[in-house]
């Protein structure tokens, strides 16, 4: 902290030029490329992205003189400024920091600075999916595997003969490319209102000369905003500049985040909001957690911070509220579950509408004891036809490396022998199910689930 203190009265000493601004901005990058990683890890786990000052740390032990670009200063993947795009502007940057934090002080931790979109290894049984962080990036990391699942299964053309999830694990790293860049452009075009998308990226140069009451982050005020009105402009684009999103230290869950909102719009997702929820992150045990709302407009397209259908005009007892609650308007192609244990116990568990509850696609990200996961199945008639519903087979991935195949769960609506003895038994649901089982539960009540020979874990 002792540099950028120094750096900061070096900064009131001057005239205000912006010019000799930029050039120490510009040196504090470079002095930064210099520094150990290991160095800088440390350094950024100890803040908590709040500005406030770090806590004792012990020094880092082993080799600290290595001379890896940090996370937080991602130059080795800046795109040049001539490409066309909008600089960033003061303004937007401010709006950006308070739509996501609430205010202009708080910055990104290491641990979502770091976060990408990773695949497992081409052609394996984990083929089409990402390896997610354990931080608040996680739920985005899901949503995208969700919206890959998606296209893997029910959107692209294919010639294998084989059945459709065994085509998952056919995946070569071009596919995943493609299938990434879809997926990303799929949520940002419902977030356009499927009129237009907004894609920003990282320059090399500084766009603004920060005030004294923004906190810099070397990377926010480096943004270049790219627009187009076509889908297909929208995907080509993505595709052509993909390991912005996927290298590892190139921010890509930030970047794809920052794209998320402008192509929402300020204007748009302050509509979308309301009276409960004025921000889309929350700080969380010293790590920023996903509201409600952000995962409604990565779903959605729009940012209601309730998961509830349709706007909530009354209270309980019937009154009228003082503003209405804002909740999903319409079907999404992926749907989303929720069971928490804690809210559970304070009887304050929300209960999702049909909206999320069935989408058009039989995809689910799934919320559980605020850790997230993709649960879904290949059979496209499993939302259309209820005889299927009586016996049916699904998958569960949850993004852990741990992980080593997809679960496949059978889940029978008709016997209920998992109640057999427990009416009259006093206890704890989740000490006799798996914690998945209860959140399938929401949806299909009532329902028996076999693990089919693997542990039941989450």
């Amino acid at each position: 902290m002792t540099d950028y203190q120094e750096l900061l009265q070096t900064i009131r000493d001057l005239q205000p030029s912006r010019l000799g601004y930029i050039e120490i901005l510009q040196e504090e990058v470079k002095r930064n490329q210099d520094r150990p990683l290991e160095r800088t890890k440390l350094e950024e786990e100890s803040e908590d992205g709040t500005g406030r000052p770090p806590s004792t740390a012990q020094p880092p032990c082993g080799n600290t003189n290595q001379s890896t670009v940090p996370y937080s200063i991602p130059r080795a993947l800046t795109v040049s400024p001539s490409l066309g795009g909008l600089p960033i502007t003061p303004e937007l940057a401010g709006n950006l920091r308070k739509i996501l934090f609430g205010n202009t002080f708080y910055v990104f931790n290491y641990e979502w600075k770091k976060s990408f979109f990773k695949f497992r290894e081409p052609y394996s049984n984990l083929s089409y999916a990402l390896e997610a962080e354990r931080g608040g990036s996680r739920a985005i990391q899901m949503v995208v595997q969700a919206n890959i699942i998606k296209y893997l299964l029910f959107t692209r053309q294919t010639n294998s003969d084989c059945c459709r999830l065994q085509s998952l694990s056919e995946v070569g790293e071009k596919e995943q490319e493609r299938a990434l860049a879809v997926a990303l452009t799929d949520i940002l075009w419902a977030a356009g209102e499927e009129r237009s998308a907004t894609i920003s990226l990282v320059t090399s140069d500084y766009c603004f000369t920060p005030h004294l009451d923004y906190k810099l982050d070397n990377f926010t005020e480096r943004l270049q905003l790219f627009s187009f009105n076509k889908k297909e402009d929208v995907k080509k684009f993505v595709h052509e500049h993909i390991q912005c999103f996927e290298d590892e230290g190139s921010h890509g869950v930030i970047l794809f985040l920052y794209s998320l909102i402008f192509s929402r719009t300020i204007t748009r997702l302050r509509e979308d909001l309301d009276c409960t929820t004025s921000h889309l992150l929350h700080l969380s045990l010293g790590n920023f957690v996903c509201r409600q709302a952000l995962m409604n407009l990565l779903l959605t397209g729009r940012a209601s911070p309730n998961v509830f259908n349709g706007t909530l005009q009354c209270g309980d007892d019937g009154s009228p509220l003082e503003k209405p609650l804002h909740g999903v308007l319409a079907r999404s192609a992926v749907g989303y579950l929720h069971w928490s244990r804690e809210l559970l116990e304070r009887t304050k568990l929300p209960m999702v509408g049909s909206m999320l509850k069935t989408p058009k696609l039989p995809i689910w990200v799934c919320s559980i004891n605020g850790t997230y996961s993709v649960l879904f199945s290949p059979n496209r008639s499993l939302l259309s036809d209820w005889k299927m519903e009586h016996l049916f087979h699904m998958y569960f991935y949850n993004g852990q490396p741990s992980q080593q195949s997809t679960a496949l769960l059978t889940i029978d609506t008709h016997s209920h022998h998992w109640e057999v003895g427990i009416k009259d038994t006093q206890g704890d649901p989740e000490k006799r199910f798996p914690s998945v089982e209860m959140a399938v539960r929401t949806k299909w009540e009532g329902a028996a689930i076999d693990w089919n020979g693997t542990m039941p874990f989450f």
